[in-house]
């Protein structure tokens, strides 16, 4: 078996969908040549689970965040439950945070002061934010503008205005099993995107790349997501595999060494 060297960058690892079979899961993951995956919280109660199953065993770490359908619910008290988590050492980055105006679960205007604050957040502490966008481009370009936090644009299929405000702050761009489906549309933002900014994620249990497609998605099927980065940009496997890690080493830091 291949020395493990990808990263899934965004998993949602603590959904019950996994509940039943999550060491299976994880063992198909290290076989599939997954060294480590970021379990996402977009919600307390969900990055207190990923806290918990980071703490619980290697090759995983965590985020805490407050999603954009969760931004209603923003408080001085979620603020303060959220400050508690980052400061664990398996806590690795903010978010889930952003905005989607797609589903508007969230009043636009909590949605914008909940991401604004948790942008502050994660500049304030050193820790990069994990960002959602989805029909917001305008407001998230403009909010992206200046920010003082690395900024991680996760399961990126945003527009061009997205896209350059990302590359204007150096975001890091990862890239979701949306770009194996056939409506996939946006091949130049791979191509441009710059090799030192490449990562990639499952978002697992959500959006199974093909050839997965209609089943529930895992941390092992980030391969078929690199093998299609790697096609796009005319690249080996073996180099998109060892850039997307060392990627997401320097972004989430030393506790990335630890593999499954």
């Amino acid at each position: 078996m291949a020395r493990p060297s990808l990263v899934d960058a965004h998993c949602h690892l603590g959904d019950g969908a996994f509940d039943a079979d999550l060491d299976v899961v994880l063992a198909r993951a290290r076989d599939a040549g997954v060294g480590h995956v970021v379990v996402v919280g977009a919600a307390p109660a969900e990055s207190d689970r990923a806290a918990a199953l980071a703490r619980a065993r290697a090759g995983l770490s965590a985020t805490a965040g407050i999603h954009p359908h969760e931004a209603r619910h923003w408080t001085p008290a979620a603020a303060a439950r959220l400050r508690d988590l980052l400061a664990l050492p398996e806590v690795v980055a903010v978010g889930e945070t952003g905005l989607d105006y797609h589903y508007d679960h969230s009043p636009r205007d909590a949605q914008r002061r909940a991401f604004e604050a948790q942008l502050a957040l994660g500049a304030e502490l050193g820790k990069p934010v994990v960002v959602h966008a989805r029909d917001a481009d305008a407001d998230m370009a403009a909010m992206l503008a200046g920010v003082g936090a690395t900024v991680m644009l996760h399961s990126f299929s945003s527009g061009a205005g997205v896209f350059e405000a990302g590359m204007a702050i150096g975001a890091y761009f990862s890239f979701s099993g949306m770009i194996t489906f056939k409506n996939w549309t946006m091949t130049e933002r791979l191509t441009a995107c710059p090799p030192d900014r490449l990562l990639v994620e499952t978002d697992a249990p959500y959006l199974a790349p093909v050839p997965h497609r209609g089943r529930r998605n895992e941390p092992g099927f980030v391969r078929a997501v690199a093998e299609a980065l790697a096609r796009a940009r005319g690249e080996s496997f073996e180099t998109i595999a060892q850039r997307t890690t060392d990627n997401a080493h320097r972004l989430f830091g030393a506790r990335l060494t630890t593999a499954l």
